[in-house]
């Protein structure tokens, strides 16, 4: 179905987005890279993507002047990894284990829009976690991170052309971090460090179906002023970490969506993450000369790809909710995926209502 001017208005295409990457972090300096590997540009991608697909009869695709919305997302996903651990000394093995790691992540999120001006829109969205560690049988249950954002559309919609938003994100670190917990006995909900990300999406209306992808980088900053004990030193005490060198992070996604009929609609997509090389320092310890060192130890790069399939449901005609199913494909993603999101409106909450 389409308007006047040639612009998809298939309503079922309000309820495409990307399913969120899932967020594990490191329990030791030897899962270092798991620490490193949530990417809260995926978020920022999702959104702005959900917001790509509300083109209708509009010159911009984004909130009005002086109009807000609000969305309700909840989420699951559950990772399992296996380690060796072996301990070699004398050219014997003296140690040989696997380690188990399983945990089990829900969270919900509130996320805010007010359009500052008709091609500009102000985002911002308030996390909550619990995580289940199945191995320790431990829990937590607390404030994620929270993030601020912006998305700008520099030309306006045009019939037959392509749809371009830039975005840019800071997410802060108002969740409990990974370094300032003790690693045997607490989880974290927060991945430790502030970060800014932007990015370009673009999307194509080829009736019935829209075609997306975005791409993005992400800055991380360093972390410093702490004091956490991790596993033993040199000197038989206790390694003390007291900064990191966190990598930054590249991403890109890409998909397509189709609607079935006015109600119903079904999306596909994938996304991928690349995280650099961080680096995690330490207190000064000595070794079995008596030779002070500080010892700094690198992380690996890590890969994060996730394959996303949803399904947009309409229930009003202001109202489309979304389910969303989804895997990892490598190591340093979930095993399984699972969303939900609908729009709230409150009578009387928004400007002007």
């Amino acid at each position: 179905m389409k308007t006047e001017g040639g612009v998809i208005l298939n309503g079922a295409l309000l309820c495409c987005l990307l399913a969120a990457a899932g967020f594990v972090q490191a329990e030791d300096v030897e899962d270092a890279r798991e620490a490193l590997q949530q990417k809260e540009s995926d978020v920022t991608e999702e959104s702005n993507l959900e917001e790509v697909f509300q083109a209708s009869q509009k010159q911009y695709s984004l909130l009005p002047s002086g109009q807000m919305s609000m969305n309700f997302g909840a989420s699951y996903s559950y990772f399992r990894d296996n380690r060796i651990v072996i301990a070699i000394e004398e050219g014997q093995i003296t140690n040989f284990q696997i380690e188990n790691d399983s945990q089990h992540s829900f969270g919900s999120s509130l996320s805010l829009d007010y359009g500052i001006w008709n091609n500009l829109t102000l985002n911002a969205n308030f996390p909550l976690t619990y995580k289940y560690d199945t191995e320790r049988d431990i829990s937590k249950a607390a404030l994620g991170d929270v993030s601020i954002g912006l998305r700008y559309q520099p030309f306006p919609i045009k019939a037959g052309a392509t749809n371009t938003t830039l975005y840019t994100t800071l997410s802060t670190a108002t969740g409990d971090s990974p370094y300032k917990i003790d690693v045997r006995n607490q989880l974290s909900s927060g991945k430790g460090y502030y970060s800014l990300g932007g990015g370009v999406s673009m999307s194509k209306v080829i009736d019935p179906v829209v075609l997306f992808g975005s791409v993005g980088y992400t800055h991380a900053f360093d972390v410093s002023g702490i004091r956490q004990e991790r596993g033993g030193a040199t000197d038989g005490g206790p390694r003390v970490l007291t900064g990191v060198d966190t990598g930054d992070s590249v991403n890109f996604s890409f998909g397509m969506a189709y609607a079935l009929s006015y109600e119903v609609s079904l999306s596909a997509s994938y996304q991928q993450s690349y995280s650099f090389q961080s680096f995690f320092e330490f207190a000064p310890e000595t070794d079995e000369q008596g030779v002070e060192f500080r010892p700094r130890v690198g992380s690996s790069d890590s890969t994060s790809s996730v394959v996303n399939m949803s399904l947009g449901l309409r229930t009003a005609a202001n109202r489309v909710i979304n389910f969303s199913f989804g895997f990892g494909l490598t190591e340093d993603s979930p095993d399984v995926l699972m969303g939900f999101n609908v729009p709230v409106d409150f009578t009387g909450f928004k400007p002007g209502a």
